[in-house]
């Protein structure tokens, strides 16, 4: 059995390779946002806030891609069935392409019922389009990829997913600043650089698995990935997160849709601050993928005391993490604000609001950790559940807040958080500290 401090080493060797790729992330965000924040007009801001809400809903939507597939395949390696975990991979890439030919299949429809649901300006909404048609191309690489990091993580290997998304988003943001900064280009030029830097990140994730996994593959038929009672688990469990997370999706869209009925300006300034909240997040998650892989692995392995102790160990690391980035945004947050924009109106309009930012440090760990745990121990429905739920009151509050302007709007969105942080914590002995616990729809 592993001891205490076994379990630490584990989670910090796994967290911090998640940390650092997460990192990256909201870093080609924030350089997305200070590109459009100093052209010369705020719509350019606007289209490529909202394009990157629509593609989160897309794209975030088959998250379940990855999330399924580390649980799985952490389940498989825990057990020690590691001809399970490439049938795993293979199940999940046909499921992203078959996707993806969806996707492009109907994009106009996406498209315009996405533009319909957000209440942006003519002038924002036309930029938005250019940036969407462009960027929708690159959705075979993106959900593949889904699908490669989910694999990974489950093998406990979390220095390929790093690698992959660093060099992803570093080549993401040199291509920007050709594009941008050198070609002239706008909107299109951003979402023409993600294009080509997720094919170029969907070739090295193929390189990366057949130098040190290409053994796998030699061990099983294409025709073990279509049993039937291992593909339906797989797709219950991903129609569930799916389910999740077209939730979350759509809370934080419908944020995005009343920040620009309040007004263009509202909406830059909330695309600003959207992406603090994206760099607690990213950050935060390193843990919560880490606690996928290893809850996964236990679980697999019927090993329920360290399944507690490292549930324990995670929070106590992630809440240590968080309060440190709250003395980040409590000390810097308004010198911060100058990285993405120098259009003091948006400076000074966004500084009445950084106390959301500095509070979501604490507020939002319990979700974002859960969330991971509840992902490696597969246990979808319940984590479906709590969402729906705080959804739900996600929804009500915000018609409630809305007289309160922009304040209310944000918390709409951090009540949306404790909701979801509050309700795990309940659901958790009963999904997740049984070895016989079971779930129901």
């Amino acid at each position: 059995m592993h001891t205490p401090e076994n379990i630490n080493k584990q989670i910090v060797n796994l967290a911090i390779p998640n940390i650092i790729s997460n990192f990256s992330v909201p870093l080609l965000g924030a350089v997305d946002t200070a590109l459009m924040g100093r052209l010369e007009s705020e719509h350019y801001l606007g289209a490529v806030g909202i394009g990157g809400i629509i593609f989160s809903f897309i794209y975030w939507g088959f998250g379940f891609l990855r999330m399924a597939t580390t649980g799985l395949t952490a389940q498989a390696f825990g057990e020690n069935d590691i001809p399970e975990c490439g049938r795993l991979l293979l199940r999940a890439t046909c499921i992203g392409i078959i996707a993806s030919l969806f996707l492009f299949g109907f994009q106009w429809q996406f498209a315009n019922v996405s533009f319909h649901l957000i209440n942006a300006s003519p002038e924002v909404e036309d930029l938005a389009r250019t940036y969407f048609h462009i960027r929708i191309s690159a959705a075979p690489a993106t959900l593949c990829l889904h699908a490669f990091h989910g694999v990974f993580l489950g093998l406990q290997n979390a220095h390929y997913p790093m690698l992959l998304t660093v060099v992803v988003n570093l080549v993401n943001i040199v291509l920007n600043l050709i594009f941008v900064q050198t070609l002239g280009m706008k909107v299109e030029g951003v979402a023409l650089a993600t294009v080509i830097a997720q094919y170029i990140g969907l070739l090295l994730a193929i390189l990366l698995f057949w130098r040190r996994y290409r053994s796998i593959l030699r061990v099983w038929d294409f025709r073990e990935v279509l049993v039937f009672s291992k593909l339906k688990r797989f797709l219950s469990i991903s129609g569930d997160i799916f389910i999740r997370t077209c939730c979350l999706v759509f809370s934080h869209a419908f944020f995005m849709s009343k920040s620009a009925a309040l007004g263009d300006t509202f909406l830059a300034i909330n695309t600003i601050l959207l992406q603090f909240v994206n760099i607690l997040s990213y950050a935060i998650d390193g843990f919560a993928f880490a606690a996928e892989s290893l809850i996964g692995k236990y679980k697999g392995a019927q090993d329920m005391p360290n399944l507690k102790r490292t549930t324990r160990r995670v929070f106590f690391w992630a809440f240590l993490f968080g309060g440190v980035i709250m003395l980040m945004f409590l000390v810097s947050g308004e010198g911060l604000l100058h990285l993405f924009t120098n259009q003091m109106p948006l400076i000074e309009g966004a500084k009445p609001y950084l106390i959301w930012i500095i509070v979501a440090p604490v507020i939002n760990v319990a979700a974002y950790i859960w969330d991971g745990i509840f992902l490696g121990a597969t246990a979808s429905k319940a984590l479906r559940n709590s969402v729906i739920v705080s959804t739900g009151l996600f929804l009500s509050s915000i018609y409630l807040l809305m007289p309160l302007g922009n304040h209310g709007l944000w918390g709409a969105l951090t009540l949306l958080l404790v909701s979801r942080g509050v309700s795990l914590t309940v659901l958790a002995p009963k999904y997740l500290f049984r070895l016989d616990a079971t779930e129901k729809t």
